[in-house]
């Protein structure tokens, strides 16, 4: 009952205390930012050549627009899941035909880059066979 309620993304106050320290820490703050900053721009690079169209972001995610329905990119997030790469996607009409890719390291969006296009040929193959 208590899950119902609570804050799912709250921070108690030694966290709280992390964030501010973090946010005083300028060089590290610079680097965390040129960090995203460039994972974004890999997600939206790796969007493009899957033919797929990322939103334009501020966050440290990407939303990446699967170019069709809410069914379309839930077959894509599983397909991907299924390939051991963990994604979100959007509950809510309109957003929920796009999955929500997060900046991850090098390495991680290596493993987007390989699974994605697997992930979107086994969605159309699907979509063909419906």
């Amino acid at each position: 009952a208590f899950d119902k309620v609570r804050n799912h993304f709250g921070m108690n106050r030694a966290a709280q205390a992390g964030a501010l320290a973090a946010l005083n820490d300028t060089a590290w703050l610079a680097e965390t930012r040129t960090r995203i900053e460039a994972a974004r721009s890999r997600i939206a690079r790796i969007a493009a050549d899957n033919g797929l169209t990322a939103l334009p972001s501020a966050a440290n995610f990407v939303a990446i627009d699967c170019g069709g329905d809410a069914a379309r990119a839930k077959t894509v997030l599983e397909g991907l899941i299924r390939r051991g790469v963990f994604v979100r996607m959007p509950f809510a009409a309109p957003q929920n035909r796009c999955i929500r890719v997060s900046c991850g390291t090098p390495a991680q969006l290596d493993a987007f880059a390989a699974a994605l296009p697997e992930a979107l040929r086994e969605a159309a193959d699907g979509a063909a066979a419906g």
